[in-house]
């Protein structure tokens, strides 16, 4: 079955009793028994929902995975994963990730002795020199958030492997449209379903996606435990949103490219940052582990001040200034002082995240209007 197929059929069946071809919203709270622990699959729809499963098994499908899990926001998901670890655990990250997983990571998992690594892993080797006996998990984000920077999933998994840690692959900025990491070796795929999968900045999730029986079992015990899980509404509107993820992933695509190209030879731009160039220091490996290079760009301005990055921003009319990305429409944001501000700005120049810098979530309206909307902002 091929993607697209995948995306309008797997996971979901019509409803057994009426034939409704849409999966029902299964607005419930609970569910009746015939006798003390006897039902037909669901007890307490905190544990399980009807509309959710489906909508775990869908995102399961579409990742070559055997299990998913939804959860009420990324973060929720990420959190769960690093509930699996103990005090004196060790988690080697890139140095260049979503401000709100530094965040989690420091300020909540540091405070109950996880201690946290935040290396370049542009090339895979460097992961290698921070691996001890107290290392059980690597956190590999690509794209990264904001810089756009690769990291080979296959590499990092030799590596994780042979030292028997996990490695787990925020996959938000690519979908499974453009890369599938169980594929290529990694033990958990972390969505912020918000973005793309849903896709029409209209829901707050999170999945987790695995093929390992027993770090299943970890990971939905640790769900239900903690009770960060979707309503069906929103597991409902993930699941209608899903069926038009490749037409929209292929049109991001093919406006983030033009977008980019546009920016690379603007008078007024100094650097674009987007895997798709061949001048990425990481475009091989890009090419290699994903089918296209996505609608995220990040770039700066010859003149770096911030406030001339400021005024761009305020003079956008089709990117709209807003947090979040991967909606239809397109939006336009100031890493430093909205996505990244738990970050501190020492840490953030260390990767490049300059207080000039202005990432594009490029949308699938017309590409003319958003090159025509640019030009008039620089």
């Amino acid at each position: 079955m091929k993607f697209g197929t995948k995306a309008i059929h797997a996971g979901v069946e019509p409803d057994p009793s009426t034939g409704a071809i849409m999966t029902p919203i299964y607005q419930t709270s609970t569910y009746v028994q015939s006798s003390p622990g006897k039902h037909k699959g669901y007890e307490y729809s905190r544990t399980h929902n009807p509309t959710r499963s489906a909508l775990q098994n869908s995102i399961a499908t579409l990742e070559n995975g055997k299990h998913g899990l939804c959860f009420s926001s990324g973060l929720a998901a990420i959190d769960v994963v690093i509930k699996m670890l103990r005090p004196g655990d060790e988690v080697i990250s890139t140095n260049d990730l979503y401000g709100g997983s530094y965040r989690l990571f420091m300020k909540v998992f540091a405070n109950y002795g996880i201690k946290f690594h935040f290396i370049s892993m542009e090339d895979v080797n460097n992961i290698e020199k921070y691996i001890n006996e107290n290392t059980s998990l690597i956190w590999v984000e690509t794209p990264s958030n904001p810089m756009m920077n690769i990291i080979d999933i296959a590499g990092a998994s030799k590596i994780a492997r042979k030292h028997s840690v996990l490695l787990a692959v925020d996959n938000t900025f690519s979908t499974p449209y453009l890369q599938t990491p169980l594929d290529l070796g990694a033990d958990i795929v972390m969505h912020s379903v918000t973005k793309y999968i849903a896709g029409h900045s209209d829901v707050v999730m999170g999945a987790l996606v695995m093929n390992d029986d027993i770090l299943h079992e970890k990971l939905s015990f640790l769900q239900n435990a903690c009770g960060g899980v979707p309503g069906p509404q929103d597991c409902f509107l993930v699941l209608r949103g899903i069926k038009t993820l490749h037409i929209r992933m292929q049109r991001h695509c093919e406006n983030g490219r033009k977008v980019a190209e546009h920016l690379k030879q603007h008078p007024k731009v100094s650097k674009v940052y987007w895997p798709g160039f061949e001048s990425h220091p990481n475009h091989n490996i890009a090419k290699k582990q994903m089918r296209d290079f996505g609608g995220m760009i990040s770039f700066t301005m010859k003149d770096d001040r911030l406030e001339n990055a400021i005024s761009v921003l305020e003079k956008f009319k089709y990117f709209v200034l807003a947090e979040s990305l991967g909606g239809v429409e397109s939006l336009c944001g100031h890493p430093a002082s909205m996505t990244h501000a738990s970050i501190p700005k020492v840490e953030r120049e260390k990767a490049g995240l300059l207080e000039s810098l202005i990432r594009l979530s490029v949308g699938i309206e017309d590409v003319e209007d958003l090159i025509a909307d640019i030009d008039q902002a620089l």
